[in-house]
């Protein structure tokens, strides 16, 4: 079986840049195969490949090395990222625990946002803290606090903007001055939220972008993944030894349905964003509600920023009602088309309480002080015609507070 670049009434699609978001969606993976003509790249289910001779391959051998149908996963991501490659792994996580092992070493520094996903959290006080490895959390919203945290031994600044769940952002281009100004320093950004295609973090100036292709590049809850793209061929290489060597490569079944996903990412982003900047409105203005971290609102403090580095505002938010914790998780309860479910970025309106969910093993003291209350509730919008999930939220309020809706 051969692979081929696709080709068009004038060529080969050689020049990605000149395309458009919805277009690069659809054609910038750009493998076929040629035995059967297929529109749909294949699933290559195979642990190993055929050597053609001792000592020769057609370029595979052994799956937890790469595999065709990854590969053409990657390749469709890296077109969304303007990247000449991507590497793909088995989750969000195993990305970024196979960058932390690629890059750090005992007595390394990271600086991490205080506000960060709680599994981020886990991975380095639970794991990388037992290898030496320093970290400190820091308000990475904040220029001069990273400045003043940066130590000899700093190698990697890791940020997440919007961060999960209280939506505060992070200046990327301020912090990639900052990082490259010294000296094997790196600025990581995990860029999940918005995806490349609302936010280019390498673009902003960014050394690694990370995502979580679980939520929005797959969008469908079929899958779980992630990817990281960096400029750096070396570091692209190193990570692709280290990726070999701990086995976290993306599984080719779940690397295939992600690519049929990632085919309507653009046009689903519009409909997030659309729909999120409509609920948080109707949200802010309802009485129950005491406040809408939404970066779309004029009441967001960081509004500005959030115009200069997105391209839109994301389909996630997160609230507060003017209620107690148990009303809060009453009014969860109480909804029928949105899901309690601890993701997001899928086709479906997923709404989830971060304190027992994604933030769960975080300290209540350091959830309380980062805004991370026992009353928030995280809202990513799904695909939904607006008026229907507001007319769910306007009935699970009755429910809470009676008449006051």
């Amino acid at each position: 079986m051969s692979f081929h670049a696709p080709k068009t009434r004038g060529g080969v699609l050689s020049d990605l840049s000149t395309l458009q978001p919805s277009t690069l969606a659809i054609h910038g993976n750009r493998v076929r195969e040629n035995e059967s003509n297929s529109i749909l790249f294949p699933i290559h289910q195979t642990a190993t490949y055929v050597h053609e001779s001792v000592g020769t391959t057609k370029g595979y051998g052994y799956t937890r090395g790469g595999n065709p149908t990854v590969n053409a996963l990657e390749q469709a991501i890296a077109a969304l990222e303007g990247t000449p490659a991507v590497l793909c792994f088995r989750s969000g996580m195993a990305a970024i625990s196979t960058l932390c092992l690629a890059l750090l070493k005992a007595g390394d520094h990271v600086i991490l946002s205080d506000v960060i996903y709680g599994g981020t959290v886990r991975l380095f006080e639970q794991i990388l803290g037992n290898f030496d490895i320093e970290y400190s959390f820091v308000d990475t919203s904040n220029l001069d606090e990273v400045e003043l945290a940066i130590r000899p031994n700093s190698r990697l600044i890791f940020i997440e903007t919007p961060a999960n769940p209280t939506m505060k952002l992070a200046d990327i281009r301020g912090l990639a001055e900052i990082a490259h100004k010294r000296e094997n320093l790196l600025l990581g950004v995990d860029n999940t939220f918005l995806t490349p295609l609302l936010q280019n973090s390498l673009e902003l100036g960014a050394d690694i972008s990370m995502l979580s292709t679980t939520k929005y590049i797959d969008g469908h809850n079929a899958t779980i993944g992630g990817s990281l793209a960096t400029h750096d061929v070396t570091l692209t290489e190193r990570l692709r030894i280290v990726r070999k060597t701990l086995g976290t490569i993306q599984a080719p079944f779940d690397a295939w349905l992600t690519l049929q996903g990632l085919k309507t990412l653009p046009a689903r982003l519009e409909l997030h964003c659309r729909g999120a900047l409509r609920i948080a409105e109707w949200l802010e203005a309802h009485p129950s509600v005491s406040r809408v971290y939404y970066p779309g609102l004029d009441s967001f403090p960081q509004r500005a920023l959030a115009e200069q580095q997105q391209k839109a505002f994301g389909g996630m938010m997160a609230f507060e009602l003017r209620a107690s914790t148990e009303q809060s998780l009453s009014f969860i309860n109480a909804l029928r088309l949105c899901t309690c479910a601890e993701s997001l970025g899928s086709v479906e309106t997923l709404i989830t309480n971060p304190a027992t969910a994604s933030h769960c093993d975080i300290p209540l003291e350091a959830r309380e002080r980062l805004g991370i209350s026992e009353r928030l509730i995280r809202l990513s919008i799904g695909l939904e015609a607006p008026e229907d999930l507001i007319r769910d939220f306007g009935q699970a309020l009755h429910q809470v507070f009676g008449g006051a809706r």
